[in-house]
């Protein structure tokens, strides 16, 4: 039985939509579904509104978790990229407003979310990022905030905020450097380059690395053998967060940082942010036939 036909009830949102089996114990989430001609597949506050609503109405309290019950959550793409990151239109738009307090509100609701999926919603979940498309800037600080992440050969990706004088404000930092040593995450955010899926699964930030169009079959492989240690991977949760833990006010005064640094940016950098926002949308990131299979 393939990964489509477990997958039997559809929940739809309107930049999203859910998959998720009959038990509710695998939902997959894919983002830009409803992705338009000249859209780009980045963290828009619509986006992120869905998604986290959608987290948010499947996480127990304590009390209502059974033990033993291991839910699994697949982060992917309906897009022909995974995500572009931040909303760079939205942060050149409050940037020249000087508008501090909703550039900290997007900063603030982009924390919720990446630290709630890197608790686990609350510990019973395991978060898998599907990786089949360009993954940059908030995009790869997404999928790692996740547990896993599956990556297909060819992915691209980055944090590229450098090139327009700011870095990753929204847990990169954090989450890269428990992945690999602290300098070579400085050397990644510094730097700006963007990696191959290959490059990045040798320096042991993706963890499994598929040949392209297989991620959907391995992360469908990788939940059945999980399950089979439920108990176990369970509790690595509460392991993880004990031994490398990524605390919301360490994140958020981090993303405070971010935003005055913004704020601080000249209009060089800016025109900069203008154009990349100007390639995105001359580039069309629609449903491919690839995606629309999955």
């Amino acid at each position: 039985m393939n990964n489509v036909e477990q997958l039997l009830r559809i929940r739809p949102y309107p930049n999203m939509r859910v998959e998720s089996d009959p038990a509710n114990l695998v939902h997959w989430m894919y983002m830009h579904s409803q992705l338009a001609a000249g859209d780009r597949p980045c963290f828009r506050p619509g986006l992120m509104d869905d998604m986290w609503s959608f987290l948010n109405s499947i996480t127990l309290r304590e009390q209502q978790r059974q033990p033993g019950r291991l839910r699994h959550v697949v982060v992917a793409s309906d897009a022909d990229a995974f995500n572009l990151g931040g909303d760079l239109a939205l942060f050149a738009q409050l940037i020249r407003a000087a508008d501090r307090e909703h550039l900290l509100a997007y900063a603030r609701k982009c924390v919720d979310g990446v630290h709630h999926i890197h608790s686990g919603l609350g510990g019973d979940v395991r978060m898998i990022a599907l990786v089949q498309g360009d993954a940059l800037g908030g995009g790869f600080e997404l999928a790692l905030s996740c547990q896993t992440i599956v990556a297909e050969a060819g992915a691209q990706m980055g944090l590229p905020e450098v090139l327009f004088g700011l870095f990753p404000g929204m847990g990169a930092y954090s989450f890269l450097s428990k992945r690999v040593a602290p300098q070579l995450a400085e050397r990644i955010i510094l730097e700006g380059n963007l990696f191959s899926a290959e490059e990045m699964h040798e320096m042991g930030v993706v963890d499994v690395l598929v040949p392209r169009g297989e991620g959907p079959a391995a992360v469908a492989d990788l939940v059945r053998r999980q399950q089979r240690a439920p108990h176990a991977h369970i509790a690595l949760n509460t392991v993880r967060g004990i031994a490398q833990p990524v605390g919301f006010d360490e994140l958020m005064r981090i993303t405070e940082v971010w935003v005055d640094t913004a704020l601080a940016l000249d209009d060089r950098s800016l025109r900069t942010m203008d154009r990349i926002v100007k390639a995105q949308t001359r580039r069309s990131y629609l449903p491919n036939a690839g995606a629309a299979a999955r």
